[in-house]
């Protein structure tokens, strides 16, 4: 009785740890982006949009306006990796101007997704992201910040559906 036990620990334990392991998140999980949302941001418009994952990506865009005039672009890429999705930003002041330098991008590695919400964090873990769509018809991305040993969130950008 004891081989018996001690083979079905070496050919099915493993196997078992194996079939339970997690799989990568695929651009699936952050699809409830897709769409058309406006919104306020500091005393101004802003309005995004998300296309649907398709062929390893979605892309997107947030344009921030005051006083009649552009404030700010974000162009975002998501695309699955092996590890899971990656989000890529890179921000842009009126007139197309590159904020950061031409071959850098933001990048934010996805940590978990429930239902309607994904958590992003920065390649070098100052901040965490939230996309959380609340309703269907509100979108809203979170800012996080390290405060001690916990993360604390506030609501960056709130949007409602257009359309």
């Amino acid at each position: 009785m004891n081989r018996f036990f001690f083979l079905f620990l070496l050919v099915f334990v493993p196997f078992l740890a194996l079939a339970q392991s997690p799989k990568p998140a695929t651009l699936a999980a952050i699809g409830f982006l897709e769409g058309h949302w406006k919104g306020t941001f500091n005393g101004g418009p802003i309005e995004a949009g998300w296309t649907a994952p398709e062929a390893g990506n979605i892309m997107g865009y947030i344009r921030m306006m005051k006083d009649n005039k552009i404030s700010m672009y974000e162009l975002f890429a998501f695309e699955q990796t092996e590890a899971g999705p990656i989000a890529m930003v890179k921000h842009f002041k009126q007139g197309l101007i590159g904020v950061e330098d031409k071959e850098k991008s933001d990048r934010y590695r996805f940590i978990e997704a429930s239902d309607k919400q994904a958590l992003f964090e920065k390649e070098d873990a100052s901040i965490r992201i939230i996309y959380e769509k609340r309703t269907p018809n509100q979108l809203v991305i979170r800012r996080g910040e390290k405060k001690t040993a916990d993360w604390t969130f506030s609501d960056l950008f709130v949007f409602d559906r257009v359309n």
